[in-house]
Formats: C-alpha cells, structure tokens, sequence
C-alpha cells in the first residue's frame, strides 16, 4: 500500500495482495485487510447526503453532517461527520449503519472513510436479531466476550498527511462543546501512553493508515468524568476493544488480535473471554448477571462478537456481528442513586423506581454530606465526587453494591394487593385485546375497551371508567393503544388525581423492527376480517392498511427515564410480533416477580393456553364505529352535508397497477446466500452483493413482474384478460390471490448498480398451462405471460437513485453484450435451479 512503512517497536508489518480479504503480519498471523472502494464510499456518502435534503418527514430518517477540520493537519484535511438518530438505527433502509462515520476527499479528490465505528449493535432481546432463538440459530463462534467498559467511546485513525486522527463519537475536537472535549482528553491520553513506548502520533497514524483501519477505545477517567463504575488513577485510560476496516461494510478484527495491537501501542486491554457453544455463552451471562459483578469488580456487562448469517437455514455466508448483555443490577441502582442526588441538589422531584428502601437510606445519608459541606454538591453537578460518595455510603454500612441492589429483593418489596391498572402501549394488531381477555379470565379482572365509549370527553370518561373497575375488581386492563405520548400522560395525570394508591404498569410493545411489525400485524388483522370495532378488515383491505399505517407513524416509544413514561410504577416490554400466548406469560410472570401479594401464583400452562383460546374463539365487537381522519378539522354542518353527499356517491374503483408472482423471501435469500457463499467465489464476484447485505439494500420482499399497467398498448388482449381476472377471481379471495405459479431460479446478473435474478415460469397446472384448454380450436396459450424481455427478480439497487424497474436495462445489455470485465456485468449460476412457489396476484393503483 502507497505510503507505508515498516514501524519499530513490535509493531505489525503488514504485507498485502490485492486479491485478498487478509494480510500477513511479521510471524504468519493472518489480519483482517480489505483496501478502500472509492465507487463504494461515494455510494454511501451520496445516500447519507440525500437523507440530509429531504429531511425526515413522516416515517423518514435524515442523516445529520457536520464538517470539521482536522486540528494538525499540515495540508488542511477537513471530514464530515455523520450521525441518525439512536431509533433511527433499528430501521432497514438506512445507507449505512456505522454509528460513528467519518468521511474526507483525498488531495486528488477521491472520497474515502477516515473513522468506521461499529454497526450499531443492540442488547439482548432489545430487537428481534437479538431474541436467544434468533442468535442460537443463525451464529456461529468463537463468541468474544469483553467487559461493556463505562466510559465514552474514541476513534482514531490516520490520514494521508500522517496526521492521527482522534475523534469522539461525532466531534473532532475542534468545537468547544461536550464531544469536543473527550476526543481532547482522548488525544492527550495517546500522547502520554505513545510517549512512554517512544513513538510519536505520527507512527500510530501511519500504522493505522496501513491498515486501512480505525481503532475503537473506551475514554474511563474519574477526574475527566466519572460515569457509573469506578475509574480511578490506577486504572484510568483508554482502553482498546476493537479494530475495524475502514469500508462501507462492517468487519472488525478478532479480539486476541485487538489485544496484540493494544500491547503494542499503549492501551489498556479490555477484559476478554473465549467461549466456543453458544450455550456456554447464554449460562455464563446469566450466572454473573446474578451479581452484575466479575473478576471483583461490578461491571455494566458485556459486549459478545460472533458471526452472523441472515440464511434461516445457517448456510451463509457469514459476517461480524455484535450484540451485548447489559447487567441490570447493580448498575441501575447506582444511576437511580445518580440522578436522585442531583434532584436533590437542584431542589426537583424524584420518583424512586426500585430499590425504594436502600434509595431512602443513601438519600438521607447525601443529604446530611452535601448539607456539611456545600462544595460537595457544586462538584457532583459537574460529574464528580458521584462514585466517592455512594461507595462511602456502601461503607457506611458495610454493603457491596450487589448485596444492597438485593436487599429489596429479600424482602423490601413493596406490599400491593390490589388497585392496579394495566395499560398497553401499542398499535393495532399487536394482541393486546386478546391479553386484556386472557387476564380478565385467568383473574377476574376487570376490562374497559376505549372502542365502547362514544360520544365527546372521551379521556376523560375512559379514566372514570376505569377507576369505577377499580371499585369492584382487583385490576382493571386499559384496552386502549396508548400509542403517543400525549395520551399517556392524559391517563396517568388524571387516575393520580383522582386515584392516588394506584398502579398503572405498562404493557410495552416494543416496536423496534417496524418492517416485520408490519407485516405481522396487517397478517393478523387481515384474518380477523371484520371482528373488530373500529377497523372491518374484510369491508375494506385499503382502507385498514391505511388505518394501521397512520397508528403506525405516529407510535412514540415509551421511555420509562422521561415523562410522562417516568409516572408508570412498572414497564414490562412486550414483543409486538410474538403470538399473544408468549406475552401473556410475560406479563404474568413479570407482575408475580413485582408484585407478588397481587399474583400469588402463576397459572398453568394449560389454563394459561385455555385463557388464550378463549379470547380468540370468544371475542366479538359489542359496538361498531370508524376512526375520523385526523388530518382534517372538524367539519360544520355545511361541510358534513357535502362529505354526506360524497360519501353517498359510488366510489371510484381502484385500476390494476401491475400484475405480480410474489415469492416466499426466505427462499430467495436462500438460494443468493448459498450462490454467493462458494469458497472458490472470488471476493470481487461477491462484493456487490455483500455491499448490498451491508447498506440494508436487499429487498425485504421479493415478486415478479408479469405485466405493469405501461405496456398495455402493446399487449391488450394480455392487459384485458388479466384485469379481467382481477375484478372476478381478485374480488372473491380476500388476500387477493388469483392463482399459483412455479418460478425457477437460473442464475444471478448484476453490475455496480443493480442485481436481479433470472428466472423461469413453470405452470402449477394444466389450466395454467393453456388458458385455450377448452377450445381446441384455439391455439396452446399460458396463463400466466411475462411480456418483460426476460422474466426476473430484482435483489436490490445501490442507492435510491437506482430504480428496480431498471433490471429490464440492465438484462437487456446482458444479453446483447454477455458478463465479464469489458461489460461490467457479473453472472452467477444458481446450483440446482430450485424451484420456488410463487402466488399471482394483481397490485391496485394507490
């Protein structure tokens, strides 16, 4: 590589070959090494640049940029910083999803990544990847596992003038502001642990710069900052807990290689362990999440690196892939100890969550410290003196922060047996109708549905319904979405007034994969066609989507550090596209471990199955009434007379858009998986399709396309039997479906824009065969035509900039030009041809 020199002191001395994802060090070890793709990072930048333009309206996502300059640089190097939202991350169409992104222009002008933090990696059943299930299937080790260090994170890389780039998570260190100053105290770090070795930042830029990589540290230092866990001058400093490629996808080096560099060059080395079976892993974290402590000290958990594959078969290919355990205790009782202390100092309310009787204690006892000495509050304020103070509380009465985070669990417990109201944060769809039955069978609790009260005050009624439950049952199940926040705190601010000796417990749906809540939840409502009060699914299809779409944007996840969340007295999380006999147990159990006078037991499995089918089998709307479109004020009477008047006139049918085969999804990423895994594949073969695996480009759904509405001048015959299809078989089958067809998969064609996959129609039968089969005068005609010059699939496209209609383009030039280098075409045969089964069905025009 250009500019690369061979480093003193131990350091790696990397040789490479282009055609390789790996390099040699000095004694044979093999390092991970890909070399930059300018086209590719252009890519990445171009997406990043258009989300900042369109802002992120309604279910959007805009990327926020920032330049800076880069202090030290002798030829003036500026790089743009790039950050999303955090709930932005869980979304599947973002271009990338490195959290931590710094991107720069050479001196000739080529783009390239300056800082690669980590794909944004989640805690364990935080999302779906997440769920055991999901990681015990679709893994494979060794698993890593390093201590979560408590601090904050710090990149650093080198630039093409030598200069050691040091970043926090978004901020060079130019601007006067909070990120600024750790990438600062981040820089002096390095000098300091450089300067012990006698190397200078000069040396470790060009090291990194060799490696085309960015080094991933944690900044603990007490008399910085001080966060949960204790760093004092012994163990303060940077401590190193990855290496990754600077490339739009995500690749990091193994940990025992981490912890070579971090002896070379300076760092503290993080915490590791090796583990091989998965549920040596899974034993292993709960065993120490007992304590929240390892090794002697309390830590806030652990970060576990593996390989992941989306085949739901395991096949492959696999890639890095990170997720973590975070301990509760004692770590959340030290933060609620944190801001209760600084409510105190500021004279501000409260609320003690868990852990209410030892709270009280240590509260007490800071109360009478910051009353003897009044600098002490000034300090803790500025994050100081925070840790000090709770490990002498913790002496004062001879407790570890373990032992006192159990001490309520031994018998401290707060004593409720009645008088709890249980409200769902949801959208519709997610079960929560058929958990409220369930309890009120299982318990005899009691249930109001927000759907039966009509007329004006609504809120308000609902909550007097409610507590007039309350006088007659134990608990009552709030049947009603909850889904912005504004609803939320009309509930609670009102059943506190009213009611002061309540519990309201959240029943949370946590919507992190919007995709697949979807998708669920239209299943489940479709199929419960019309058994519902506010939404009748097999009336109107359009129309319910519709419905769920808008509940959909505007959901506000709850969060229980602020209001009006904070006012819940529990928060148990919920999976909204789980069957509602999971979550019911959930719930139970989560209420019999918070409140064990209230649920004494927890019913059997087969009561709890019985209670579950029950409600399914035994529901029915007691009242009827449609959902007003809130994107409209409340007409006058004028205005309801013409909206009677509209809605009167017969509405306009909807024209078929185009017709469709859609395919089973997990089949096709099968089959592209298993193309794209062959050893002897070439990596420049599999790099578009990697690329696409990456960025989140692949289509999360799959079809063909038999015929769009655009061609219909060229086939009318074709055109007029298939809507003719669709207004008589497409208006008798709710889903739509009009007929099955077989898609044989061929072979793989793509180039740096696009990817699609050929295939082949094969009848599903005789009628499908020959629509003709009755006359046989008629000539031999299918059923099922793709008019397209080549039947495909498209896997994905680049950017947004790249339609999928342009697959016809770029099969067109396949089959003119052929694949190969001059053409720029790539041509992948599948093994063995699987045949799919496909459904036919028309898409209406929006």
């Amino acid at each position: 590589m250009e500019g690369a020199t061979e480093m003193q002191h131990n350091s790696l001395a990397l040789k490479y070959t282009a055609s390789t994802e790996y390099a040699k060090d000095a004694a044979g070890m093999e390092v991970p090494y890909v070399s930059q793709d300018p086209q590719q990072t252009a890519t990445v930048v171009r997406g990043l640049d258009e989300s900042t333009k369109k802002g992120r309206g309604r279910g959007g996502f805009s990327a926020r940029k920032t330049k800076y300059s880069v202090d030290g640089s002798p030829t003036g190097i500026t790089v743009d910083s790039w950050r999303f939202q955090e709930s932005d991350y869980k979304r599947r169409d973002l271009p990338t999803y490195a959290r931590g992104l710094f991107t720069t222009r050479t001196q000739n002008n080529v783009p390239e990544i300056a800082i690669r933090g980590y794909d944004k990696f989640f805690n364990i059943n935080e999302v779906r990847e997440t769920a055991w299930e999901h990681i015990m299937e679709r893994t494979k080790g060794p698993y890593e596992l390093s201590l979560k260090e408590n601090g904050c994170i710090i990149f650093i890389s080198g630039l093409e003038d030598d200069t050691l780039l040091v970043c926090s998570k978004h901020s060079t260190g130019e601007r006067n502001d909070a990120s600024a100053s750790h990438a600062k105290v981040g820089e002096r770090h390095i000098e300091r642990q450089l300067e012990r070795l006698g190397k200078t930042k000069q040396d470790l830029a060009r090291e990194l710069r060799k490696r085309n990589a960015t080094a991933v540290a944690e900044l603990c230092d007490d008399s910085f900052e001080e966060h949960i866990l204790a760093y004092g001058p012994d163990n303060a400093g940077l401590y190193l807990h990855g290496i990754n490629i600077n490339i739009p996808e995500f690749m990091t080096y193994p940990s025992p290689i981490v912890q070579k560099f971090a002896e070379d060059w300076g760092f503290i080395k993080t915490g590791l362990i090796m583990i091989d079976d998965i549920n040596e892993v899974k034993a292993f974290l709960e065993e120490v999440a007992e304590t929240g402590a390892h090794d002697g000290r309390d830590v806030e958990g652990f970060v576990i690196r593996c390989k992941m594959t989306s085949s739901p078969d395991g096949a492959g290919p696999y890639q890095d892939w990170f997720f973590k355990y975070k301990f509760e205790e004692p770590y959340l009782m030290f933060r609620q100890w944190r801001e209760a202390t600084k409510a105190l100092i500021s004279g501000k309310q409260f609320k003690l969550r868990k852990h209410v009787k030892i709270t009280e204690e240590y509260l007490l006892y800071a109360r009478q410290r910051l009353a003897a000495d009044r600098t002490l509050g000034k300090a803790y304020q500025q994050n100081h003196g925070i840790i000090k103070l709770r490990n002498d509380f913790l002496a004062h009465k001879n407790l570890r922060g373990s032992d006192a985070a159990n001490l309520e669990d031994l018998g401290g417990a707060p004593t409720v047996t009645r008088d709890v109201i249980l409200v769902p944060i949801a959208t519709i769809g997610c079960g929560k109708t058929t958990i409220g039955l369930a309890l009120t069978s299982l318990f005899g609790w009691g249930h109001i549905q927000n759907d039966n009260i009509t007329g004006p005050k609504r809120p308000p009624r609902f909550t007097k319904a409610l507590l007039d439950q309350l006088d007659e049952y134990p608990a009552v199940f709030a049947d009603r979405n909850n889904a912005m926040r504004h609803e939320r705190k009309q509930l609670l601010t009102d059943v506190k007034m009213q009611h002061t000796t309540a519990r309201l417990v959240a029943l949370n749906f946590v919507h992190s994969d919007i995709d697949a809540i979807r998708q669920v939840t239209q299943d489940r409502v479709l199929a419960r066609g019309d058994n519902h009060q506010t939404i009748q699914a097999a009336t109107d299809m359009g129309k319910v989507v519709g419905i769920m779409e808008g509940f959909i944007q505007r959901f506000e996840s709850c969060n229980p550090e602020r209001e009006p969340d904070a006012g819940f007295d529990a928060v148990i999380d919920l999976d909204p596209t789980a069957g509602s006999r999971e979550n019911l147990e959930i719930v139970i159990k989560e209420l019999h471990r918070q409140y064990p006078s209230f649920v004494k037991e927890i019913p059997s499995a087969e009561d709890m199955d019985l209670a579950i089918q029950a409600a399914l089998d035994g529901y029915k709307p007691d009242l009827r009434h449609n959902i007003p479109d809130r994107s409209k004020k409340t007409p006058n009477n004028k205005q309801q007379h013409q909206q009677q008047q509209a809605a009167e006139k017969p509405k306009k049918k909807k024209a078929l858009e185009y017709m469709s085969v859609d395919l089973p999804t997990k089949d096709i990423l099968t089959a592209l998986e298993k193309t794209f895994s062959v050893a002897s594949l070439a990596p420049a073969k599999s790099r578009f399709f990697k690329q696409l695996q990456g960025t989140r480009r692949v289509q999360p759904k799959f079809h063909v396309t038999l015929m769009h509405r655009a061609s219909a001048k060229e086939h009318p015959d074709l055109w007029q039997r298939y809507a003719f299809l669709q207004d008589t078989d497409g208006a008798i089958h709710p889903d739509g479906r009009l007929g099955d067809l077989g898609v044989q998969l061929e072979r793989v064609v793509f180039d740096d824009r696009i990817m699609a996959v050929v295939v082949r129609l094969v009848p599903a039968s005789q009628e499908d065969e020959n629509v003709n089969a009755g006359n046989p005068a008629l000539p031999a005609k299918p059923k099922w035509e793709c008019v397209n010059r080549v039947a495909h699939v498209t896997v994905g496209t680049r950017d947004d900039a790249v339609k999928p209609k342009e697959s016809n383009d770029l099969l067109a030039r396949w089959l003119e030009q052929g694949s190969g280098e001059k053409t720029g075409i790539g041509e992948l045969l599948i093994e063995g041809k699987p045949l799919v089964k496909g459904v036919v069905r028309g898409v209406l025009s929006r």
